[in-house]
């Protein structure tokens, strides 16, 4: 333990601890901008400094640790007249057009120009006209609010382990660039939104799509529904109000029915659709691996997050083969919404609007892809993210925190607590599981209230197994079989389990990868801060949904098992494979 001096304050802290961190552990708040929880330290925008008494210089806090005896002072006059010309100086450089900025009132820069009470600037105007890069249907790139604190680059290579963007250039032509200053959509960017969700300014923001959806919602001839994720029922609250992890799910269809949408449903929905087809289909695999000894690639690979796709699709293409080939729910929906929907509710799909809500940016990339028209029309017309919605929650005026709760509209509605967990790194292992099981010994799995715990958690990769036993007859091949599976969040860790299965260090029947830290409950369109302590009471809350649920195994959802009888016949039929199911492509580094 180390002894020091705070402000006139004697703190006691482990070693190696930075003064940042023992400043917040008495809450004092040291200003930062290229600081970051998730991120390691690079002391890049010098906001955060502090007077050491015996230093000649002021040190930055966030790369400084305490030493025996140091006394520091985080708030005299040397330190605040430094600060206040830091920020002018990155102002200076900054597109400071704030009132037309879509992170207006949401930015740390202009948070710290408040705070410190900045009326006039003393420097001279640096500020450089750069085009704005809006080439991906994903991410808007401003260079000129970009104020080169790096958390997009450390988060793209230490996070992600993609590296579309690097620093290019020195001194006072450093800017952020990607490879060969090629625009966002002809890199390697798997439009993930990781670096959205920790720049401070509005240099990257989600490719918004507000403005379309109250088109649509304001044209008369068409009829507007819309899909909610998992994971944005856990979130939304905190852009709103609430404190982080709180579940607003009967609020959020109130608001979304309030706006004008004609019908309100749940992806949840599709993500039961999903592991019946997916869960059926590793099935398949084995069976035809097992009896017939056919060459089908194993571990099967989960296909539920866009941004992993695209991944794989640039990093691992010659494992495209053991990707599921079920769409993601939200396209599952999309076909379904068009087809079966359209048909049930005697609606023109011509004149039919399908909006997403969605954790996710790489889901605006998803919904554009060619290989989503299966139902003649574009399946997802428009995706709008967590944050989005929040922003035309206020634009229409309503107070959502008095709003009363309402129920998702039938048809595409209801769904179980397995689906609730797709929010959550693990939760589609999960679900998948306790149908699979279920499937194939007429059993329930082998865990306590349904909870597979060994796949819950923060863990960036973990492992499970579970020994089949006393299958159904028509599963008797399996008796004994050890079914090993992995999960992996962050495309960092996706590329360790790749790798290791790639080189036959590891085995592996069936593995879920998702883009984002913690699952899409951490996903590039989430409300911001992000940070580890914010996603464990959003996953807490995932949890939470699903114990909260009558049913919790997705084969049992009614609305599904009616969908099959009147419409898919059964899982893996002709019609399933037609609207459900899809192949992806390789693609170039």
């Amino acid at each position: 333990m180390i002894t020091f001096t705070m402000d006139n304050r004697t703190l006691e802290v482990p070693e190696e601890t930075t003064l940042l961190k023992a400043a917040r552990m008495i809450n004092i708040k040291i200003p930062t901008l290229c600081y970051h929880d998730d991120l390691c330290l690079a002391g890049n925008c010098r906001v955060c400094l502090v007077e050491v008494e015996g230093m000649r210089t002021l040190q930055a806090s966030c790369s400084t640790y305490a030493l025996e005896g140091m006394v520091v002072h985080t708030n005299s006059r040397k330190v605040r007249k430094a600060r206040q010309d830091i920020i002018n100086l990155l102002i200076s450089e900054h597109n400071t057009d704030c009132l037309h900025c879509y992170k207006n009132s949401h930015c740390e820069l202009q948070d710290l120009a408040r705070e410190y009470a900045l009326t006039e600037n003393p420097f001279i105007d640096l500020k450089k006209n750069y085009l704005p890069d809006i080439s991906s249907p994903a991410i808007h790139k401003d260079d000129s609010k970009c104020i080169r604190c790096q958390r997009c680059v450390r988060t793209c290579v230490e996070i992600q382990g993609v590296s579309a963007l690097a620093v290019v250039n020195r001194g006072a032509d450093l800017r952020i660039s990607t490879f060969l200053d090629y625009p966002l959509d002809q890199v390697v960017c798997t439009n993930c939104g990781q670096c959205v969700n920790r720049c401070p300014t509005g240099a990257l923001t989600e490719n918004s799509y507000i403005e379309k959806v109250w088109e649509a919602l304001d044209d008369g001839e068409k009829t507007v529904v819309v899909q909610t994720a998992p994971a944005v029922r856990v979130a939304l609250g905190e852009y709103l109000g609430f404190a982080p992890g709180e579940r607003v799910t009967g609020k959020l269809v109130t608001a979304l029915k309030r706006i004008g949408f004609d019908a309100v449903f749940d992806t949840d929905f599709t993500a039961d659709l999903t592991i019946v087809e997916e869960g059926t289909e590793l099935l398949t695999r084995l069976k035809k691996k097992v009896v017939d000894g056919d060459n089908i690639p194993l571990p099967m690979l989960t296909s539920c997050s866009p941004g992993w796709i695209k991944y794989i699709e640039h990093e691992f293409p010659h494992m495209l083969n053991n990707l599921s080939t079920c769409k993601s729910p939200q396209q599952m929906f999309g076909a379904l919404a068009k087809t079966y929907y359209a048909e049930q509710a005697s609606i023109d799909p011509a004149k039919l609007v399908v909006v997403s809500i969605m954790p996710c940016t790489a889901k605006k990339f998803e919904a554009q892809r060619p290989e989503m028209r299966d139902s003649g029309y574009q399946d997802v017309d428009y995706v709008l993210t967590t944050r989005e919605l929040a922003l035309m929650i206020e634009q229409s005026g309503l107070e959502f925190m008095t709003l009363a709760d309402s129920a998702y509209d039938t048809l595409l509605g209801s769904s179980t607590g397995a689906a609730a967990l797709f929010g959550a790194t693990g939760g589609v292992m999960e679900a998948a599981l306790r149908t699979a099981y279920e499937l194939v010994t007429g059993r329930d799995v082998p865990f306590e209230d349904l909870n597979i715990s060994p796949v819950r958690g923060m863990d960036g990769v973990k492992e499970a197994s579970i020994t089949i036993e006393n299958p159904l007859s028509e599963w008797s091949f399996l008796n004994n079989v050890e079914l090993k599976v992995a999960v992996a969040h962050g495309l960092g860790n996706a590329r360790k389990v790749l790798r290791s299965v790639d080189e036959g260090k590891s085995f592996y029947h069936f593995i879920e990868i998702m883009a984002c830290p913690g699952g899409c409950l951490g996903g590039g369109g989430q409300p911001i801060p992000t940070t580890p302590e914010i996603r464990q009471k959003r996953m807490d809350a995932v949890y939470s949904e699903d114990m909260a649920m009558s049913v919790r195994k997705s084969h049992e959802n009614p609305e599904l098992q009616e969908l099959y009888r009147v419409f898919l016949k059964e899982p893996g039929s002709e019609t399933s494979h037609h609207l459900l199911h899809t192949g992806y492509v390789r693609r170039s580094k």
